[in-house]
């Protein structure tokens, strides 16, 4: 290809970086030693990785963003259509993500398969996030549906089948199918009890009438959704399409987003929408729940790709810029702060792959560090990325605020993580249930973090004055800071069992021993030559 003219009428453009393709996977090596410790399927990784590190791929996903989905409510004679339409980058990447197993290899009896699929979070979150939504909802969608095996046995095939089919056609007449979610409603909240959608019987199925404020993911084939049925709050499974007509799924309007933008979030109605009975009548929430806490396990890990794509950005920046006779890279206040950041990422990274790793354990101790560990790097790993995306924004100076750079897409979609399946507060009340409730839970928390103790002098005397201060559990009003604590201290004993010297003692240092201030690169004696160098 012939490179761009850098002799110009008026001036020479020098010291500006060369464009940056990303290397997700072979430029990554935290990642690849993560999956290798966490006993990850390494192949459908590297594979996704490599198709969307293409400079095809990479231009689809900057594409997806700046051509959003358009709402097609009716057809010219008036007809209702209730569609969705979207540029055919977003199609891409839907088809590279779903073909090599983002949704499906979890479920296929591979071992390391969750740990391989949070990696594919972890990846495509750094090109396109967007399309992350749907798929992950697919694929949470599988251990919902166990609840009714006659359902599962309709749905379960066409959602892991290794394929992307768009197509508005009824399930039975598909390759390849989504699944979506459509709970909350205004008057509601994270408070679905309050739903007020009915859900009458009629025969072998029932239906449904009702809004729902939110629904991501629209043009899926179908939805768990939550509506009361006679007997109680009930999960139901709803088709998008059925033979020879439309279900009654009217969408009202697509949400104008702060970020997302790919991917289409809708308030919808059901109008004696056509349901199936998904789990008894008054269980609701105990048969979505299993949903919800699988796509909790993304919403923790997609932080971590994005830190990591804010810093990858921001270290290409500085090793190609030039200030004051050295290379920005060099220079040691700028080395202090990307070096901070990057712990937060290794952090968020390495205890996102641990939490994957206990969803493929098939002991009751693996069950019980899951249901804990998944809301505790949630919470923390989703309140680090703002400010860590923010950071290496403004290490491009000017143009790290200009859309010809990555940083403003992921400034943008950096708060998502964090609201979605459970925003902060909710997390942290989960949290504080789970222990109270749950003694496995809880006896499993404790042997993680104890399995660290006399490795490290600083962790041990943070730890012990953790259990000093809350030798039970805190009130409500203290939740956040027994969440971010105790987060904090298990993510540093994954990287002392796990990481690099340089990172496991920087961490420590910085974040349990409180040798830092309150701004990032506030920090003294990291080894940031070799904590950069991971970047």
């Amino acid at each position: 290809m012939t490179a761009p003219r850098t002799d110009l009428p008026t001036h020479v453009v020098e010291n500006q970086p060369e464009p940056r393709l990303p290397r997700l996977w072979h430029g990554d090596l935290s990642l690849r030693e993560a999956v290798a410790a966490n006993n990850g399927s390494p192949e459908p990784v590297e594979r996704l990785a490599d198709r969307l590190a293409e400079p095809e791929m990479v231009g689809a996903g900057r594409e997806a963003n700046r051509q959003p989905p358009g709402l097609r409510l009716f057809d010219a004679g008036g007809r209702r259509l209730d569609e969705v339409e979207f540029h055919p980058a977003y199609h891409r990447l839907m088809q590279a993500g779903l073909e090599v197993g983002y949704a499906s290899v979890a479920w296929e009896a591979a071992p390391g398969g969750h740990v391989a699929h949070a990696a594919m979070v972890y990846v495509m979150s750094q090109i396109e996030p967007g399309v992350c939504c749907p798929m992950t909802m697919t694929y949470a969608a599988v251990p919902a549906l166990q609840a009714d095996p006659a359902l599962a046995a309709i749905w379960k095939p066409k959602l892991t089948a290794r394929g992307y089919d768009p197509r508005v056609l009824p399930l039975a007449r598909k390759t390849a199918a989504t699944l979506g979610m459509a709970m909350t409603e205004k008057q509601g909240g994270s408070d679905v009890r309050a739903n007020t959608t009915q859900a009458e019987p009629a025969g072998d199925v029932y239906r449904l009438t009702g809004h729902k404020w939110f629904c991501s993911a629209p043009m899926s084939d179908g939805f768990l959704t939550l509506a009361q049925a006679p007997g109680g709050l009930t999960c139901f499974v709803v088709p998008r399409w059925l033979e020879g007509e439309r279900n009654g799924v009217h969408l009202m309007r697509l949400k104008d987003k702060l970020g997302n933008r790919a991917n289409a979030s809708a308030e919808i109605e059901y109008h004696g929408a056509l349901a199936h009975r998904l789990g008894n009548e008054g269980q609701g929430v105990r048969t979505i729940i299993e949903m919800v806490h699988h796509t909790r396990l993304d919403t923790a890990m997609a932080p971590a790709g994005l830190m990591r794509a804010a810093l990858a950005e921001a270290a290409h920046w500085c090793r190609g810029r030039t200030v004051f006779q050295k290379k920005l890279i060099d220079q040691p206040l700028m080395q202090a702060v990307l070096a901070d950041l990057a712990l937060d990422w290794q952090g968020a990274l390495a205890l996102g792959l641990r939490v994957a790793r206990a969803f493929d354990g098939d002991t009751d101790e693996d069950r019980a560090f899951a249901r804990i560990g998944v809301a505790l790097a949630k919470f923390l790993s989703n309140k680090r990325c703002p400010g860590v995306v923010y950071e290496c924004m403004e290490a491009l100076g000017g143009m790290g605020y200009v859309e010809d750079t990555p940083l403003p897409l992921l400034y943008r979609e950096a708060p998502l993580n964090s609201i979605w399946e459970g925003s902060g507060n909710v997390i942290c009340l989960d949290i504080l249930r789970t222990l109270a409730r749950d003694s496995g839970a809880s006896a499993a928390l404790w042997s993680e973090l104890d399995d660290c103790r006399g490795a490290d002098r600083r962790y041990d005397a943070a730890l012990a004055e953790h259990r000093t201060r809350w030798p039970g559990l805190p009130g409500e009003a203290e939740a956040r800071w027994f969440a971010e604590r105790t987060a904090t201290l298990l993510t540093a004993a994954v990287l002392i069992r796990t990481a690099p010297a340089a990172v496991a003692d920087g961490y420590v240092a910085t974040r349990v021993a409180g040798e830092r201030g309150q701004v990032a690169g506030s920090v003294t004696g990291l080894d940031a030559g070799a904590i950069l160098a991971r970047i």
